[in-house]
């Protein structure tokens, strides 16, 4: 069994704004806060981060028209005891898709985490 770290994307709508930081600052409060009433304060919400086509550098992932944003969410969740990295990412999509409800959720990545006894044996 092995320890995971999953990274997911969420899309979050938020109705009523007139600026981009108004309308992130609503959409992570809004995560937060659902996440937090199933006590799931361990999956860590940050904006998510887009790359300009353009040029390439990243901005942060929200869109504003007729006063309705679109925002990227960055999601992250340890999921710990996993069989396999999909069971890993399933387990993760499982619970943060049961607190936030009628979100799209995607997995962006998942990365394999040492275990805490490995590190210590190899000191």
């Amino acid at each position: 069994m092995s320890n995971y770290l999953v990274a997911m994307e969420a899309a979050w709508l938020v109705r009523d704004v007139e600026s981009v930081d108004d309308a992130i600052g609503v959409a992570v409060s809004e995560a937060g806060k659902r996440l937090n009433d199933k006590d799931m304060d361990y999956v860590e919400v940050d904006v998510g981060r887009t790359d300009c086509p353009a040029c390439g550098e990243p901005f942060d992932s929200a869109f504003i028209a007729a006063d309705t944003a679109l925002v990227g969410l960055g999601l992250e969740m340890k999921v710990f005891n996993a069989d396999t990295q999909e069971h890993a990412e399933r387990i993760a999509k499982s619970e943060v898709g049961g607190a936030l409800r009628d979100v799209p959720l995607s997995v962006v990545e998942t990365i394999e985490m040492e275990d805490e006894e490995d590190e210590d044996s190899d000191s």
